[in-house]
């Protein structure tokens, strides 16, 4: 099979490279397993909750040990380690990841599970810089970010279905997790699909290109988005349970708010070109913001229904923008390959901060704190806007 190792000639919508369409494939979706703990994580710490593993704030720090050792992994293979090998390293990382889930699936206390979803985490970073590599090589990196999203949401919601209504029920959250090492291993089939080396971008200014306030800017706006879900998505089962909604429920509801998902990953592919980046960056920002005020006014439960779905919809037709975004604050792109770590690391802070304004067992601050990170994400999206603007006047 051929490998993207063709030197820096690019090749019709490639920069650099020439993968097939299977070669791409594979790789995203390796990416893909990755993340699939994102949807899933409401089911299966949902689940340790209700079996009395974790407390509500262990809870927080389960969710974000991890989320912050993938956003490390991603950044680190992504900034410091060369695209070559990829087989190899994707086999690698996969087995780790199985390994990794097996353990969680049998620890005896709060500490276990925090290293045991850090080392998780730090494999699952690894696995998604395999597809945001490839993806920054791409001339269309904002459709191509467009598939992979649908493509790891989809099996997220085809997963959360799985657990929700026959494994946790069955075999409670060590099943679940018993089921995410089946699937790492099962996936090693498709490692070796993926091409051996990606052609190498220019790197030699890597950190001198990010650390630039447009750069910066865009995304620390990326980071606050999804601290705003984040928060939310972490607590959705007890804040469900709050107001009266039972766990069962709210695993259908995380099934559906990621089919939500990956209708609003489709809808952006589709019109990613057609709308300005900015536009869509502000209004989906007002919709989050109107979100997480409906969840902390108490709603009933056809409310939860749709704010909960209105959520999923929005997560990731943001995604195109975003790309599109770290693009034009970096031409060099090498601020893309970053939007995952700022994605990750706003979905770790996200639950620990709002954890913290957790009073008792009321969690209507969560939703709260989500609106005021949506505002902070509109509201760097205009500072990086002037920003722009002043550099053009000034060129």
């Amino acid at each position: 099979m051929a490998s993207t190792d063709t030197g820096h000639a690019g090749s019709g919508d490639w920069l650099v490279g020439n993968p097939t369409g299977w070669q791409l494939a594979s790789a995203l979706w390796i990416g893909s397993v990755g993340l699939l703990i994102l949807g899933l994580q409401p089911v299966l710490l949902g689940a340790l909750y209700t079996e009395g593993h974790v407390s509500g704030d262990e809870l927080a720090l389960v969710a974000t040990a991890e989320m912050i050792a993938i956003a490390i992994g991603s950044a680190v293979v992504a900034m410091l380690l060369t695209a070559h090998n990829m087989r190899w390293k994707s086999a690698f990382l996969l087995l780790l990841l199985a390994l990794a889930n097996v353990w969680t699936a049998y620890a005896a206390s709060a500490g276990t599970l925090v290293a045991a979803r850090a080392l998780a985490g730090l494999a699952e970073g690894g696995l998604v810089a395999v597809a945001t590599e490839l993806i920054a090589r791409s001339r269309r990196a904002e459709r191509i970010g467009g598939y992979f999203v649908t493509m790891q949401t989809l099996a997220q919601c085809a997963l959360a279905l799985l657990l929700a209504l026959f494994v946790i029920p069955a075999a409670g959250s060590a099943g679940g997790f018993i089921i995410l090492a089946v699937v790492c291993v099962a996936s090693l089939a498709v490692a070796f699909a993926v091409p051996a080396d990606y052609a190498d971008l220019p790197k030699e200014e890597n950190l001198a290109n990010v650390l630039t306030v447009p750069s910066m800017t865009a995304l620390l706006s990326v980071f606050c988005y999804f601290m705003f879900f984040g928060a939310v998505w972490a607590f959705l089962e007890p804040l469900g349970a709050q107001y009266g909604i039972d766990g069962r429920t709210v695993g259908l509801i995380v099934s559906a708010s990621l089919a939500a998902q990956v209708l609003g990953a489709m809808t952006a592919t589709v019109f990613e070109a057609r709308i300005d980046y900015r536009l869509a960056i502000a209004a989906i920002g007002v919709v989050a913001l109107v979100s997480s005020l409906v969840l902390a006014g108490g709603p009933g439960l056809t409310t939860f229904w749709v704010a909960a779905l209105v959520m999923g919809f929005i997560l990731l037709f943001i995604v195109p923008y975003q790309i599109r975004l770290a693009i034009t604050a970096d031409e060099t792109r090498t601020a893309v390959l970053l939007v995952p770590a700022a994605q990750l690391f706003g979905l770790a802070i996200g639950p620990i901060a709002a954890s913290l304004l957790i009073d008792g067992k009321d969690f209507r601050p969560v939703p709260e704190f989500a609106g005021a990170s949506a505002v902070a994400s509109v509201a760097l999206l205009g500072l990086f806007i002037l920003v722009m603007r002043r550099r053009r006047a000034v060129a």
